[in-house]
């Protein structure tokens, strides 16, 4: 089986040569190439890339600036690509000791995988989370339904993506569950990769944070429109009035930056949750 290690690029300099170097020293005796879709950067970013051009096999940079979007960005790769299975992961994550065998021990007896995260590798104490995907693909909650995972986790048989159809492109955040949601309703399971792991970076300013957490909620508002009629339970006035009443009461509680942090990604969240609800005229605060 051959794999194709797909990275979506945009102005990734600061952080993409940590990725290329743990990438480099994966140990693995099967066939495998390595495809950067730029997104169209303007920084160093592809001439870092260059510099690893006979230390990473097949490495290739693929055209993605048609179009904005890490959707995008992997839909192409994907397509340059030539494995018979496709791994994605972030210009700005690092994978682990190991990664590439056991996410191809995976994907050899599965067809759809997700690796493992944890966050203390790459971030100061104050971001070091509890790692939202440490032991198994994660749950949904708001409401309950089919588990998902990162976009830059996932590992899947590329008869599989090109089914679905790949990554949604009109969906500029939360595109990976929705293609994890895509994958499960057309019959494969969301399995979890045991022994591979991805070092995540967090956003490491509070405006960082704000920004990506208000985004993610509006776009799991559009999420709950769309999968209502695919199965998906119905939310209630009450539970979002419970979880803005815990966000209010929970600032009470903050005492250092961490907890600040965190803060502000629950306000930014349930923030993003109501300018979409009138937007998309949709009841999900």
């Amino acid at each position: 089986m051959r794999l194709s290690v797909i990275i979506p690029c945009y102005n990734a300099s600061e952080f993409i040569r940590t990725q290329l170097e743990a990438l480099a020293a994966q140990e693995w005796d099967g066939d495998w190439e390595v495809v950067v879709a730029d997104n169209g950067s303007t920084d160093g970013s592809l001439r870092i890339v260059d510099e690893f051009r006979d230390r990473l096999p097949g490495l290739r940079i693929v055209d993605a600036s048609d179009r904005r979007g890490r959707g995008h960005a992997r839909n192409v790769g994907a397509r340059a690509s030539t494995g018979d299975a496709l791994l994605f992961c972030d210009a700005d994550d690092k994978v682990g000791v190991g990664w590439l065998a056991a996410m191809a021990r995976a994907l050899a007896e599965h067809d759809f995988v997700a690796c493992g995260t944890e966050t203390k590798e790459l971030n100061p104490p104050w971001l070091q989370w509890p790692a939202w995907q440490a032991n198994g693909p994660q749950p949904y909650r708001y409401p309950p339904y089919l588990p998902h995972a990162g976009g830059g986790t996932l590992g899947v048989k590329r008869a599989v993506f090109e089914r679905v159809g790949g990554f949604d492109e009109s969906l500029l955040r939360v595109q990976d569950c929705d293609f994890c949601w895509r994958v499960q309703l057309s019959g494969v399971p969301l399995e979890f990769a045991r022994g591979a792991v991805l070092h995540v970076r967090q956003r490491d300013t509070f405006w960082g944070i704000f920004q990506q957490a208000r985004g993610l909620g509006e776009y799991n508002v559009l999420l709950y429109k769309r999968y209502r009629q695919l199965g998906m339970p119905a939310l209630s006035l009450r539970w979002s009035l419970a979880g803005w009443k815990s966000v209010v009461l929970s600032l009470l509680r903050v005492r250092d930056r961490a907890a600040l942090a965190r803060w502000i990604w629950r306000f930014a969240w349930r923030l993003g949750r109501l300018q979409a609800s009138i937007k998309y005229q949709v009841l999900a605060l």
